[in-house]
């Protein structure tokens, strides 16, 4: 069997492998890239938050994404029947970008990809991790396998788990855990969207409340195509056909919003399922390894935190592997794992107030504290570690507080 060496080895080539693997990189650290795919690939999660164009800009991937002119996102829109709450990233508290994407995830994740081996790094794609070893002295011999059935074994000083809901490690070690969200179900599809309206208004994210506990995404793309999703607990689906295509054109009829745009669409991606995503894990490095991205921890698609987390997390734990593969003292618990979890812990307070009602309650409101609307907004945008804004530090007796009061004011009023 032939064997290969290297100082790091990132499992996966999505945008948490690709940050991590360009700073390691960049560091002079000599990494090798595996990933299970063939790229490009389709992958659920199209809408960025502003502060991924920092990890971009970081990683030196921010001109690669910039020439594919993929559709711009400048904040997003909320609906609940005739009630209408707009967030506008240039209005937000904190210090940052104040803009984004929309992207196709294959296309995007294949400029990411192209760009990394374009800096000289090695990627195999369609190779399968098979068996890790781990030695005494936290090096590795992971074994993996191409499409033609040829295996290799890779000896690394260090790995990098970046392999996604795949969870290479964490299912190798047994140490995934159930979420403490409770299990959502989407169902989704990518329509050609010939009746998009004009203008700015149909190139940005709509998120509509459906019913209180189901909502729509609505996504357009600058090639035409707008993804459409549904989110809700399992039970709201089972009114609906079993046939996965049928079952869309029901759920859109069944839309005031999205009939008349969506009801004759094409759908360009076959409309599919995914059900019980939210996922942890009982820990998020070990003896040679590091988790990053959705191999650590998913929580919800509401608020599009799943790919700032992939790539913060990645840009982190490099930074973290590269001062250890030069001999310095590290501290993974306090510098990555807890550091990650505080940013976690703020966008899991506005998840489970967005299907509690007090987000509907916050946003929705006739009275609007424009301050307030500004510290959300910046949440919104990916800022969940600037202390500096009171909706971050105090982030769960912030929105409850303000939920409580508007209710009273409506009470009263």
């Amino acid at each position: 069997m032939k064997t290969e060496q290297t100082d790091v080895l990132v499992i996966g080539a999505g945008p948490a492998g690709c940050v991590a693997a360009s700073i390691l990189n960049k560091q002079g650290i000599k990494v090798k890239v595996v990933e299970k795919l063939k790229f490009p690939r389709f992958v659920i999660g199209e809408s960025l938050l502003p502060r991924v164009m920092d990890h971009l800009d970081e990683a030196g991937l921010l001109e690669d994404v910039k020439a594919a002119e993929f559709q711009k996102k400048f904040g997003a829109k909320f609906v609940m029947g005739e009630k209408v709450c707009d967030f506008n990233f240039e209005d937000q508290f904190s210090q940052g970008w104040k803009w984004t994407w929309q992207v196709p995830r294959g296309e995007f994740d294949q400029i990411l990809s192209r760009g990394l081996i374009k800096m000289g790094v090695a990627v195999d794609f369609e190779t399968t991790v098979t068996a890790i070893r781990f030695n005494a002295d936290e090096s590795s011999v992971t074994t993996v396998e191409d499409k033609a059935g040829n295996k290799t074994n890779i000896e690394a000083r260090f790995i990098v788990d970046a392999s996604g809901y795949g969870r290479v490690i964490p299912n190798m070690l047994g140490i995934n855990k159930v979420s403490s969200l409770d299990p959502r179900k989407t169902h989704f599809t990518h329509f050609v969207d010939k009746k998009r309206p004009e203008g700015i208004e149909g190139n940005r994210i709509t998120v509509v409340v459906h019913e209180q506990q189901v909502w729509i995404w609505v996504i357009p793309f600058s090639n035409g195509v707008t993804s459409v999703g549904f989110v809700g607990e399992p039970g709201f689906f089972k009114k609906y056909p079993e046939d996965f295509t049928e079952r869309m054109r029901a759920l859109v009829n069944d839309s005031e919003i999205l009939r008349e745009r969506f009801k004759d669409a094409e759908m360009v991606l076959p409309a599919q399922t995914i059900e019980g995503y939210s996922i942890s894990a009982t820990k998020f490095f070990g003896e040679g390894f590091v988790t990053v991205g959705n191999a650590t921890e998913f929580l919800d698609p509401v608020f599009s935190s799943g790919v700032t987390f992939a790539m913060e997390s990645g840009s982190v734990a490099a930074k973290l592997v590269a001062k250890k593969m030069k001999g310095e003292t590290i501290d993974f618990q306090k510098d990555y794992v807890d550091y990650m979890a505080s940013g976690i812990d703020v966008f899991r307070t506005y998840v489970n107030s967005w299907y509690n009602g007090d987000l509907h309650q916050i946003f929705f409101s006739k009275t609007q504290d424009l301050s307030i609307k500004k510290q959300i907004c910046s949440v919104l945008a990916g800022y969940v570690w600037d202390l500096e804004n009171p909706f971050v530090k105090k982030h769960a007796r912030a929105v409850s507080s303000l939920a409580s009061m508007l209710r009273s004011q409506e009470v009263n009023a």
